[in-house]
């Protein structure tokens, strides 16, 4: 027989299980910790500007022409587009769960070359750009200076030359991001009435910067072939490029007839500035760059965050003095602490079911031999969430800490039984032998029904299916090494541990006693109980229907939810401003906005950037994230994020300038922009007045 085989050699059986162990332990660090498993679809990112077009140019001559060519894709489920009048344009391909993401943005980089020769010259000398969206932004780092030393142009320029790079290399992290960029470029203004007066357009500008304001490889001196007895070879360079505003005001434009030259300072000026000044970022009221951090899937969280904060710690050390770098925003924490709580449950339910086993069968000896198993399977179990690509998370941990019951359960049966045995006057091995020929069958048995309850689970369609799918398997995968050491390990020990029980005296036997005829009590009545309902099977057959009816009524009445909204540590605010308003407008806005949040006690930072939205950037709109003080700090149903967030809501209706929403984060990274619900109202008749169709 199967298990006789372990019984006969205990030693190939410990093995085994030690081989179990050590491979799911091997696995354990390196699979990747995120709180929920990656269930949010392929986004592909297409970008392009036309610059000094308005929104309806940049809609009618690039996002409408894109669109056509990107529509069709295998995978797609919808795009998205965002036309604004700073002359960007920006669609989103949201794919199919299933779709890979390289493949995908593989596809939508040939369509977008297929539309290319389609849009205006300077888009196509801008380029279109195609990315991978990443949807876990990671962390939030602010840099700034308190005594104002430096600009945001300096700070965005230093961020973007000596901080970005090096983070893009950290391990983990997908992309770096600068928010409230200005990198540094030499902008010209061009006074129209004294071009007029010069007879001058814009076009003979920018072709007379293009002329004399470009790089010239101007080869060297004494290159093969060369004279007989050339000695030397000299490489040459032209500083034609030019770097200051001086030189680009010297540019010459147009030449009189009478020798004159007309040049750029005659009809403007040059200055060094930003690049553009679309955004702008603040932190804690301060004016700052921030830079967002976004983990590459498949990665460490936690691992990553850290990682990029040492990295950030050696990079503070050769900061311009002055210089400052916090941590605005880190959603690791919260990871971190529900990873935490479910560590902490976890082993408060192995405790427990230890406890229990020792407190019903009363022997130390039948105790130890179904609580080794426990671990076994527990560890082992991480060995196949490796397999599968499964990650940690808080539904895998979850399912360990159900399956903590559950793994016991063939073990406790084989032991008790094997016990009984030997209480008869049995030998242990022989008890083993047979108690294994009544059992194997039952316990094959009962294992295979209960994973057919939990692994059909894992074939649901949908975004539920491949949430709870991990939840499912690994209870499914813990159970089956469980079974497998019931009828291995179980024996083995059983035969080797076992004796004829004794009773245990003093306090633990008293414990036991009063345990035993608590037991025996219960027992008699359930029996009694049995025999009187026997009576009445009418009764309680249609008792039973009702039940089932109540339950039913209870399934329709009970409010339903993808995933209840939690904690995370921190909020958004979104703010909406008119049409056609500007930058300094949403600014000033969004200052009572902070000043607003910062009075609320629990909170730490605000790291907010204006000019940005969900939706597309425009100027005016702009979005807070605000960070709350740690939950040991905040204990009070009052303090928490929902409560801060009704506090705020009165407050901002407050603030008639602007559209104000505090808003929760999503549950799920990827899902949604925030947590509820989010509905897009889409015109198909073609209205050209929107109010028509509000």
């Amino acid at each position: 027989m199967f298990a006789d085989f372990f019984i006969k050699r205990p030693v190939f059986a410990s093995v085994c299980a030690l081989i179990i162990v050590l491979v799911g332990a091997i696995s354990i660090p390196t699979l990747p910790i995120e709180r929920f498993p990656d269930i949010s679809p392929t986004q592909i990112n297409v970008t392009a500007n036309y610059s000094g077009a308005n929104a309806e140019v940049v809609e009618n001559a690039v996002t409408n022409i894109l669109e056509r060519q990107i529509n069709g894709i295998e995978g797609l489920k919808y795009l998205t587009s965002s036309s604004t009048n700073s002359g960007t344009s920006t669609i989103t391909a949201t794919f199919d769960t299933s779709r890979d993401k390289d493949i995908a943005a593989v596809d939508v980089q040939n369509r977008v070359a297929v539309a290319q020769p389609q849009l205006p010259d300077v888009v196509q000398r801008t380029g279109v750009t195609v990315t991978k969206q990443s949807n876990s932004l990671l962390l939030a780092i602010g840099l700034f200076t308190e005594n104002k030393e430096y600009d945001t142009i300096f700070l965005s320029n230093y961020a973007d030359l000596y901080l970005a790079d090096t983070l893009k290399r950290v391990k983990g992290v997908g992309d770096v991001r600068i928010f409230g960029e200005r990198r540094y470029a030499m902008r010209l203004w061009i006074d129209p009435n004294k071009l007029a007066a010069r007879n001058l357009t814009m076009q003979d500008v920018t072709r007379a910067i293009n002329e004399q304001n470009l790089q010239v490889g101007v080869g060297r001196i004494g290159q093969e072939p060369a004279p007989e007895g050339q000695m030397y070879q000299i490489d040459l360079t032209a500083e034609s490029r030019l770097k200051s505003p001086t030189e680009f005001e010297d540019i010459v434009i147009k030449s009189e007839t009478n020798g004159t030259l007309v040049k750029l300072k005659d009809v403007g000026r040059a200055e060094l500035g930003a690049e553009n000044y679309n955004s702008f970022l603040r932190f804690r009221g301060n004016d700052a760059v921030g830079l967002g951090i976004y983990q590459l899937p498949g990665s460490n969280a936690l691992n990553v965050a850290q990682a990029v904060k040492a990295e950030m710690a050696k990079l503070a050390k050769n900061f311009p003095p002055g210089v400052i770098h916090r941590t605005a925003l880190d959603t690791t924490q919260f990871v971190q602490e529900s990873m935490a709580e479910v560590v902490k449950t976890l082993f408060e339910a192995v405790l427990l079911v230890v406890i229990v086993i020792f407190l019903f069968l009363q022997d130390w000896r039948t105790t130890i031999i179904p609580t080794i198993t426990i671990p076994i399977s527990l560890i082992g179990t991480f060995a196949f969430i490796k397999v599968f690509g499964f990650t940690i998370n808080s539904l895998s941990l979850f399912g360990l800490t159900l399956a903590t019951g559950l793994v016991v359960d063939d073990a406790i049966i084989v032991v008790e039984n094997i016990d009984r045995l030997v209480r008869q006057g049995m030998n242990a091995r022989q008890a083993a032998s047979e108690s294994m020929r009544e059992l194997f069958s039952a316990v094959i048995a009962t294992s295979l029904v209960l994973m057919a309850v939990f692994v059909p689970v894992a074939f649901f369609p949908g975004t539920t299916g491949a949430l709870y799918k991990q939840f499912a398997l690994t209870i499914a995968f813990s159970v089956l090494l469980s079974t497998f050491m019931a009828v291995t390990l179980t024996p083995s020990l059983a035969a080797i541990l076992l004796r004829p029980g004794k009773k245990f005296g003093g306090p633990l036997g008293w414990v036991f006693n009063r345990i035993n005829i608590f037991l025996d009590w219960t027992q008699k009545k359930y029996r009694d109980s049995l025999i009187f309902l026997t009576r009445f099977k009418t009764i309680v057959t249609l008792l039973f229907i009702a039940s089932l009816g109540f339950t039913a009524w209870l399934y329709l009445a009970v409010p339903t939810a993808f995933i209840p909204e939690e904690d995370q540590g921190y909020f958004l605010t979104i703010i909406q401003g008119p049409q056609g308003v500007s930058l300094q407008y949403t600014q000033q806005v969004m200052d009572k906005v902070e000043q607003e949040i910062l009075k609320v006690p629990e909170v730490v930072g605000t790291f907010s950037v204006g000019g940005f939205g969900f939706s597309g950037n425009s100027s005016n709109q702009g979005i807070i994230f605000t960070t709350l003080k740690g939950w040991e700090e905040r204990h009070g149903e009052d303090q928490t994020v929902q409560a801060i967030i009704g506090k705020l809501r009165g407050k901002f209706f407050a603030i008639p300038e602007a559209r104000i929403f505090p808003v929760n984060p999503p549950a799920i990274q990827g899902l949604g922009q925030f947590g509820g619900f989010q509905f897009q109202l889409q015109d198909r008749k073609g209205n050209r007045d929107r109010k028509s169709v509000v």
